[in-house]
């Protein structure tokens, strides 16, 4: 089956343009990045980060409710049947499922990651994090990585080592947010190990030597996961690596900031990665990513297996897309710089 331009599907321009709006506005690091994908994959990953958003909005609004879950699941099943609610993301989504041949163990994968979170569940080991990071992030890097026009299990595997580095980075960042809201997201092991008590984590949030050691040793796994991700953006088509690779240093500098602006204490204050940091971040990814090398395979995250044989079981189709050629590729992005350093300096 050959895949032409996606113009035939159910999202309209103006859905494409509301779907754009959501990460501008939701995240900027992610919308930096993005800015140097082709035009091709540019879009619909503005699609599923709709989707991600509105699934995130609708579990907030109920409060955590398992009843949101299965009205978003609902949802999902439209989108994957040909018949989506209406709504922009998910026309957007259905189109993605369609046009990629996204399995959809991707999609259900992150709602189930959403549902543990209405549940409350917490995790007692570092295994039993990655199932969870699985879900809420390495699926997503899974269906871009799809949308890319790549399906085999080395790269994916490194792309959910990429959404599971990025999630970890998520969780070190907010201890503090979370533990106010009642969550904990710490391996349990962990804290009890470092003598933390989770419960009396809870009720009183201390950025005790303790608990920073143990955001520190997250970091650590974290970063240990963005090094194989590296390897695995050199598998990617070279007009994609530069948004991928800048993502992944965006991110792992959050855990850097914390590290050395905080000292690893997220309980008191939430590490940022500023424009001009995030500039220089995208600038590096741009010129270093011609040159990155295939590494030596290593095996997926245990939690990783199944949603990369979900893929294998998927038909593959042709995705058709024009590779920008370097001269366009290199206007587009002296274009990108200077708007964001129009935005940077006057807030535009």
């Amino acid at each position: 089956m050959h895949l032409h331009s996606p113009e035939g599907g159910f999202a309209t321009r103006a859905d494409h343009a509301h779907c754009a709006a959501a990460i501008r506005d939701g995240s900027r690091s992610f919308h930096m990045a993005s800015l140097v994908l082709p035009a091709h994959v540019r879009r619909p990953a503005y699609g599923l980060y709709a989707f991600c958003r509105l699934s995130d909005d609708a579990i907030d609004r109920d409060g955590g409710s398992l009843d949101a879950v299965a009205r978003l699941r609902t949802r999902l099943a439209r989108a994957c049947d040909g018949a989506p609610h209406d709504a922009p993301a998910d026309r957007a989504m259905a189109d993605i499922m369609r046009e990629y041949a996204i399995p959809r163990a991707a999609p259900e994968a992150l709602l189930e990651g959403l549902a543990w979170d209405a549940e409350g569940r917490r995790y007692h080991t570092l295994e039993d994090l990655h199932a969870y990071a699985v879900r809420v992030a390495g699926a997503v890097g899974v269906t871009m990585t799809l949308m890319m026009g790549v399906r085999d299990a080395a790269t994916l595997a490194r792309a959910c080592d990429l959404g599971v580095a990025m999630q970890l980075t998520n969780i070190a960042r907010d201890v503090g947010e979370d533990a106010r809201a009642g969550r904990v997201y710490l391996p349990l092991s962990w804290m009890r190990e470092a003598g933390v008590d989770p419960e009396a984590f809870l009720a009183a949030p201390v950025a005790s030597p303790a608990v920073k050691d143990i955001i520190a040793r997250l970091l650590c796994e974290a970063d240990a996961l963005y090094a194989r991700a590296r390897d695995g953006v050199a598998h990617l088509p070279a007009s994609c690596r530069p948004a991928i690779l800048a993502a992944a240093l965006i991110y792992a500098d959050i855990g850097r900031a914390l590290a050395r602006g905080h000292a690893h204490d997220s309980i008191s204050h939430r590490a940022r990665v500023g424009g001009p940091r995030k500039l220089a971040l995208l600038g590096k990814a741009i010129a270093s990513a011609p040159f990155l090398t295939r590494g030596a395979p290593a095996p997926a995250l245990a939690a990783a297996a199944g949603l990369i044989d979900a893929v294998a079981r998927e038909p593959a189709i042709e995705i058709t897309g024009r590779q920008p050629r370097m001269a366009a590729q290199f206007l587009q992005v002296l274009d990108m710089f200077e708007r964001l350093e129009r935005a940077e300096r006057f807030g535009e």
